[in-house]
């Protein structure tokens, strides 16, 4: 089985969010933040996907999944990354 760990973006009031998960489905996963039906932090905005990795074991994606969320720094940097390369960026169309 495939675990991913992700990372999504969202712009809400002019402010770029990141939130990171992992799950075994990602299009669903993304489909149910987007459908407010995902985590609570991620509820009543848009997200796209900006990063996955894929594991072969849980265990592994839970150990990146947790050092992605502790880790700000890296976050920012593949967050800053991603819109340095796709600055035409439009949420409210997702």
């Amino acid at each position: 089985m495939k675990y991913y760990v992700y990372i999504l973006l969202s712009k809400f009031k002019n402010k770029f969010y990141t939130y990171v998960g992992y799950t075994i489905n990602l299009k669903k996963r993304l489909d149910l933040h987007n459908e407010a039906k995902g985590a609570k932090f991620t509820r009543g905005k848009k997200w796209i996907i900006i990063y996955s990795k894929i594991y072969k074991k849980k265990s592994l994606a839970l150990k990146y999944e947790y050092k992605l969320k502790k880790d700000r720094k890296m976050r920012n940097k593949i967050k800053f990354n991603y819109l340095k390369k796709n600055e035409n960026i439009n949420f409210t169309t997702l």
